[in-house]
């Protein structure tokens, strides 16, 4: 992808590496303003570079989706949904 253009299926900016080398952060600021910006290194995607807020955004649902697979596997022991075994016997039945 070329500088500054947009990925259309989720709308995130590219930015090659190489702009970055030759303007500095400044290559990354102006697109950074409408979302996270890839960084783009040997035609690849190699780094997404966040504002604190979008940071910030994306933490808090992480921290939200493990208190819900938290709260789920607390239910799913409360409700006898679950199976004791030993260490080797969970080796072995993976073996199987």
């Amino acid at each position: 992808m070329l500088y500054s253009e947009r990925d259309e299926v989720s709308n995130v900016s590219t930015v090659p590496a190489r702009e970055i080398k030759r303007r500095g952060i400044s290559a990354v600021d102006d697109e950074l303003r409408s979302g996270p910006v890839w960084i783009i290194q040997h035609d690849e995607p190699r780094y997404v570079v966040l504002n604190p807020e979008q940071y910030e955004e994306l933490r808090a649902g992480y921290e939200e989706a493990l208190i819900a697979r938290v709260r789920t596997a607390q239910a799913e022991v409360a409700a006898g949904q679950f199976e004791r075994m030993t260490a080797q016997d969970l080796i072995d039945e993976l073996a199987e």
